[in-house]
């Protein structure tokens, strides 16, 4: 790696790796899911595991970037040694495969930022916007976009990322905070902030609350994707490594709280009866049809619908940028130049994400089959930590020069024992929940939400990474053979 390959300041790292944290699940999911699961006791258990599984798996991937200076693949090969090759290809192919339909995602946050600047969401309505351009060429075509725009800004490599992230990261706050403060403003608003603050202690009983409130900690934070690992490439030699996770983790999570702020103070405020409603809708009802309505409702709407599609705009395009680094890194570790790499990763992106931009049940299979893959990418992170060896990382790399903040002994342990049972009970849990949803097709391997189709997915991806382990293996110490001078 070229030694100008770095990121100028730590302020440049902090912003670039919120980016990635920082995404569309923060606005839209967390709220819901936090209103559904029991609000203040929801927060009580989010806090909780953002200690005891985010912030010790951010500490993992900073440590192996640092360390390694190569993409997922190559550092579990470095790190966990060649036979493990196929885990860190497990991590990359997971985030590709998010890639593809994030960016479909990102395309419908574009759409209805366009839709709200023009006026078209207060004309025509939401939901007759949604219908009339889901699943339909113009989602394809905004889809493009949005992966266009993160190719522009991965195009300049690390110097790119965080020029753009010292933009809109910033702004991405700002805006946040003001849409934050002008729900908590509205008249009935308080109703809201009782429903999300307000515990009930006894629901910290009910395992589900645990569950999805781990769930949420391992979608939202982005750690165990290998996008931290990724970014941590190009941090400075002397960079600390655990004092960042932190940041990195609480910063998030303030995003989400913000979030629930906003979204929550403004359906209680603006439509109280049909809270429950709205709150329970998935997440593109509640973002693209839910919200524009209550937006319409509010004094001075059109401007506030705007900064909020402008915020969520932000935050999809910052997470899909490090998304497409990945996928660029993984090819530049096996020998690829970077452009050609970029346009490889970027190009496959737009063909198979376009299945899911037409196709409504494609995307809710993908999302769920690649969502779950990720808590098995967070096991193999913790897997390759001890093949490495635990004590060994915190002493060579996390401790040393240019540590702000020492981890103890207690971090071998949540690393080494708690992730991976926390990540072996919640891959069972989740594929528990779709024969609840399907019991007589819940092993069927075409079925759109099922626990058939994330096994026989997950199966093909296994066993061809399996089966390639040693050709990857050779690429990547021929790669690295020849970048050496």
């Amino acid at each position: 790696m070229s030694a100008q390959e770095h990121f100028s300041s730590r302020w440049g790292l902090i912003l670039a790796t919120l980016g990635m944290a920082v995404g569309t699940g923060n606005i839209w999911r967390f709220p819901r899911v936090a209103a559904t699961h029991g609000g203040g006791s929801f927060l009580v258990a989010w806090l909780v595991f953002l200690l005891l599984w985010s912030v010790p798996l951010m500490v993992v991937e900073f440590a192996f970037g640092k360390r390694a200076r190569r993409g997922v693949m190559g550092a579990f090969h470095d790190l966990a040694g060649p036979r493990w090759t196929w885990m860190g290809g497990w991590v990359a192919l997971c985030a590709t495969f998010i890639m593809f339909y994030y960016s479909v995602v990102a395309g419908w946050c574009l759409r209805y930022l366009w839709a709200s600047l023009t006026g078209e969401l207060t004309r025509r309505g939401s939901a007759e916007v949604w219908s009339g351009y889901a699943e339909s060429p113009a989602a394809v075509v905004t889809h493009v976009l949005a992966m266009a725009l993160a190719a522009a800004v991965v195009w300049f490599g690390v110097r790119g990322i965080e020029r753009v992230a010292k933009v809109l990261i910033p702004t991405l706050f700002v805006l946040v905070v003001i849409l934050a403060v002008r729900a908590v403003t509205l008249p009935g608003a308080e109703a809201g902030l009782n429903f999300l603050f307000t515990p009930d202690w006894a629901m910290l009983k009910n395992p589900e609350v645990w569950l999805q409130a781990l769930t949420q900690n391992a979608w939202d934070t982005g750690a165990g994707w290998g996008l931290i690992l990724t970014y941590a490439i190009y941090m400075r030699v002397r960079e600390d490594v655990s004092l960042n996770a932190f940041l990195i983790g609480f910063g998030n999570n303030s995003v989400s709280l913000l979030a629930g702020i906003m979204v929550l103070c403004t359906v209680f405020a603006l439509n109280p009866s049909a809270s429950q409603e709205i709150v329970g809708a998935n997440n593109e009802g509640l973002t693209f049809i839910w919200m524009p309505q209550l937006f319409a409702a509010m004094p001075a709407g059109g401007f506030f619908m705007t900064l909020f599609f402008l915020a969520l705009s932000f935050a999809a395009l910052t997470s899909q940028i490090s998304l497409l680094e990945l996928a660029t890194r993984v090819l530049i570790d096996l020998g690829v130049r970077r452009h050609l790499a970029l346009l490889l990763a970027a190009g496959t992106g737009v063909v198979f994400g376009t299945f899911s931009a037409l196709y409504m049940p494609v995307f809710r299979n993908q999302d769920w089959v690649w969502g779950v893959g990720l808590i098995l990418s967070g096991l193999f992170f913790s897997v390759a930590a001890l093949r490495f060896g635990l004590g060994r990382l915190r002493r060579e790399v996390i401790n040393a020069e240019g540590c702000d903040l020492a981890v103890g002994p207690g971090w071998s342990l949540l690393v080494g024992f708690l992730i991976p049972l926390e990540a072996i009970v919640l891959m069972i849990w989740w594929l528990y929940q779709a024969h609840g949803w399907d019991p007589q097709g819940w092993l069927d391997p075409f079925g759109s939400e099922t626990a058939g189709t994330v096994l026989a997915q997950w199966a093909l991806g296994l066993l061809g990474l399996v089966v390639l382990n040693q050709r990857l293996a050779r690429g990547l110490k021929r790669s690295c053979a020849e970048e050496m001078p």
